[in-house]
């Protein structure tokens, strides 16, 4: 095995660097949960996240007539980092350095970038278009996280860990739901700023209360799935899951709450100090479950 040079060393922590601060400028929700996560899988998170963060930035920031142009250069930059592991562009090395060691490939990276560049030319979506879009931009990114996490328990020397097909479940519901939440939330910004209106069906300019009622069902059956396939996952990936999926309950149930009217102009948040509680409950909740677990194990070894 080839030694890492003290040059190459830097570069890769300044990458890995780079692409935490990208996490922590953009996110609270996803960062309070990275947090709960071993050392390698929280780069490995962070690495994933910077990189769809910067196609979004593209697609939702930049939106230049050359805005196109610029994701195809990102996407080959990703594509030639994959083969290479290395890339001038920070992000992209961090991000190909976690997809070669995780199994992260282009059957995750292709539809995503497919995703991104239907936003510079799609301005409605149907039923098919929605569910192609929602696979790229989410579900796909749900199964290159769930790698990162199987990765934790990987042995040196030992492939990427293959997914079980319900884990993939899980992560693909997962990925979906936290879309779908934000689709009804930035209602207002995706429609009046970005003139985008993703929610097959509804017309951003006259939403109604049957609407969100539609929209919420499908996103609790998607949480419903992504809790089912919780147990399949490391602990310390449990943890920071049921985290994360506990604020977005907490925000489901905020945007039940709010008028409809209210959805349509002003974006729901969840407030600093009850997503450190929520966090703290959901955290409690998988270690008990832990804990009654291994008593039961105990409990039936004895018997036994």
């Amino acid at each position: 095995m080839r030694t890492a040079s003290t040059g190459q060393v830097l570069y890769d922590t300044t990458a890995t660097r780079a692409s935490a601060l990208v996490l922590r400028a953009y996110s609270t929700s996803f960062g309070m949960g990275t947090r709960l996560l071993g050392a390698r899988t929280r780069d490995d998170i962070r690495a994933i996240y910077a990189l769809v963060r910067l196609a979004d930035e593209v697609v939702d920031t930049y939106r230049g007539p050359d805005a196109g142009a610029e994701l195809d250069e990102l996407e080959e930059q990703v594509a030639r980092a994959l083969r290479t592991e290395y890339s001038t562009n920070v992000v992209v090395h961090a991000f190909a350095r976690t997809a070669r060691r995780v199994g992260i490939g282009h059957a995750e990276v292709d539809p995503f970038f497919a995703s991104m560049r239907a936003d510079l030319t799609v301005r409605t979506h149907d039923r098919e278009s929605y569910e192609r879009y929602v696979y790229g931009s989410a579900e796909v990114v749900g199964v290159m996280c769930l790698r990162a996490f199987l990765d934790a328990e990987r042995r040196p020397g030992d492939p990427p860990v293959e997914p079980d097909p319900a884990a993939v479940d899980g992560a693909r519901a997962l990925g979906a739901a936290f879309q779908k939440i934000n689709f009804l939330r930035d209602l207002a910004t995706d429609s009046d700023d970005l003139g985008r209106a993703y929610l097959p069906g509804v017309d951003p300019e006259h939403l109604t209360a049957d609407d969100v009622r539609s929209v919420l069902g499908e996103i609790g059956g998607d949480l419903a799935r992504a809790r089912a396939a919780l147990p399949l996952l490391p602990t310390r990936a449990r943890c920071a899951v049921a985290a994360t999926t506990a604020l977005y309950d907490r925000l489901l149930a905020d945007l039940a709450a709010t008028p409809v009217a209210t959805l349509r102009t002003r974006r729901v948040r969840v407030p600093g100090p009850v997503k450190a509680v929520v966090v703290a409950r959901a955290v409690a909740g998988v270690l008990a479950d832990e804990a009654g677990s291994r008593a039961r194990a105990g409990r039936a070894a004895v018997a036994r």
